[in-house]
């Protein structure tokens, strides 16, 4: 639509004979850059005002916006000139990667010369402020995009859920299609995730990733990749690969393509770079995460034992679960091993603290008590000497809880000598649902010297189970609430009746559920049942 506030241009019949004139009535037309549209009706005012002046047949400026589009025709006034004419042409002040020029069909003469100059300043500087605002739009977008990534890379630190998700970020904000290598030991590539913003496309990003491939890891491109540098994608495709770098390693290639008539961001290759670089430091940080992961998992199954042995007339469960998210090996300890005397010997223990250092503690402790039973000590000399151990070569101390467990009796009937360094008392699941408490506490290990550890002697009958828990257990909150040893005990009201196994499992669950946070502290349960009929 026109601008009718330029209309009052001159005409031929009242354009100013003398320079002064037509300068005043080139400075005379208003621009009112408000509005990005405006800026095509006043370039067209004053390039009609100019070809008056002048006495020019034609007058037309093009701009190059670097969206892949190539020159656009910005205004004409008279005969529209191409770029191909032999006009005279006068650049435009416009920064790169923005470009324009006016071209001018006039007779050659300086007034003509420096009417057209005015008039190309005025234009190129109303240009340069549109490519800012511009500029600053895209900025805008692309910071509101960049945070948007960062956010959505952090929310997970599983390796495989990350490489899928990143070809997903990248389409459509930077391309109408991606995929991602993922670069081997031997510095080879591996195709590891690919997203086409055309769902029905998909076939054909398959079919294209294997020569896709190869391309990337032919020896000229892949220097380039090592080096860090971006290189144009091959077989005739429209894109870019960039490479994934993470604290001095490479970790693959982001491959970035679109259809040949998208329309281009001028700012889309440093966009993809800071992508590209969130994206290997997420990759790395997962990675970190899953070795980390993975020694955590090695080391706490070196602390438990790997399978609990068969024993005639008992059936055993027991449950671990660490605190944290994962990546942290805990510092209870369950165990149950055999006796020179013939009885079996069960261990539930409790380390201040958690994590590796609490982890040693714990190994350290399960070894000691293996060879001193081994060994045939009886079990307050097993104790005194644990005591002593932590005493002078930790600053941690422990609770533990000792069970000799004797089903060589004539009856039915399990004969249990219980020993409680500092550790909380077992609860008896009785055959007709009663739940009572058993044990005599005493002193934790570590702490002072001697430890005082009185025995107590109890009996499981036929149906009965004998649980113990660490504080992990009952000390697992909700708010403001515990689980506690009473909800516990109504717990294991209700699973009279059920194997060993079973009652383990299901009151480690309802600890878990109780809250929707993660544990604060390590748990370890164990349940010894007398399976033995009447």
């Amino acid at each position: 639509m026109p601008n009718r506030a330029l209309d009052n241009h001159p005409t031929p019949a009242d354009t100013p004979a003398d320079p002064l004139a037509a300068v005043d009535a080139l400075l005379s037309v208003d621009p009112a850059t408000d509005e990005t549209g405006t800026l095509h009706g006043f370039t067209g005012q004053l390039l009609r005002t100019l070809g008056d002046v002048i006495g020019a047949q034609g007058c037309s400026v093009w701009v190059d916006h670097a969206d892949g589009h190539g020159h656009q025709l910005l205004g004409t006034s008279g005969k529209a000139l191409r770029r191909s004419s032999t006009a005279r042409r006068v650049p435009l002040a416009v920064s790169p990667p923005w470009s324009a020029e006016l071209l001018v069909s006039a007779p050659d003469t300086p007034a003509a010369h420096t009417l057209t100059r005015l008039v190309a300043q005025r234009i190129g500087l109303l240009l340069e402020r549109q490519r800012l605002r511009e500029s600053d739009r895209r900025r805008q977008t692309s910071l509101a995009f960049l945070a948007e990534v960062s956010e959505l890379l952090a929310q997970s630190l599983d390796l495989t859920l990350t490489l899928a998700l990143i070809p997903r970020l990248v389409v459509p904000r930077l391309g109408t299609w991606c995929t991602l290598h993922r670069a081997t030991p031997g510095r080879r590539l591996e195709p590891a995730a690919a997203a086409h913003a055309d769902e029905a496309m998909t076939p054909w990003l398959d079919s294209i990733t294997e020569d896709l491939t190869r391309a990337l890891q032919a020896p000229a491109t892949a220097e380039a990749l090592l080096t860090g540098k971006n290189v144009p994608l091959p077989n005739n495709l429209s894109g870019i690969a960039v490479p994934l770098f993470a604290r001095g390693v490479w970790l693959g290639v982001l491959s970035i393509g679109r259809d040949m008539d998208s329309p281009r961001d001028p700012d889309e290759i440093p966009v993809a770079e800071e992508v590209a670089r969130r994206c290997a430091l997420a990759m790395d940080n997962a990675r970190i995460h899953d070795e980390r992961l993975t020694v955590s998992h090695t080391l706490q199954q070196a602390l438990l034992p790997a399978k609990l042995p068969m024993i005639p007339g008992l059936g055993i469960g027991a449950e671990y679960a660490p605190a944290g998210r994962g990546v942290e090996v805990g510092g209870d300890l369950y165990d149950l091993m055999p006796m020179p005397d013939g009885r079996w010997l069960l261990v539930v223990g409790d380390v201040s603290g958690k994590g590796v250092p609490a982890a040693a503690v714990t190994g350290l402790i399960r070894e000691v008590i293996r060879v001193l039973v081994k060994d045939g000590r009886p079990l307050p000399s097993v104790l005194a000497t644990l005591n002593e151990t932590l005493s002078e070569r930790s600053e941690r101390y422990c609770t533990l809880a000792l069970a000799a467990v004797d089903t060589r009796g004539p009856g039915p009937d399990v004969e249990v000598t219980l020993y409680l360094a500092g550790h909380d008392r077992p609860l008896v699941l009785h055959a007709d649902g009663r739940v009572s408490s058993a044990g005599r506490w005493g002193t934790a290990l570590g702490l002072v010297s001697p430890v005082t550890c009185q025995p107590a002697r109890l009996v499981l009958h036929p149906g009965e189970t004998l649980v113990f828990f660490t504080d992990g257990v009952t000390e697992r909150r909700n708010g403001q609430e515990f689980f506690g040893t009473q909800r516990l005990a109504q717990r294991l009201t209700y699973l009279a009746g059920h194997p060993a196994d079973v009652i383990a499992a299901r009151l480690r669950t309802a600890a878990v559920e109780f809250s929707a946070d993660q544990p604060r502290d390590d748990m370890a349960i164990m349940a010894v049942r007398n399976d033995m009929t009447s």
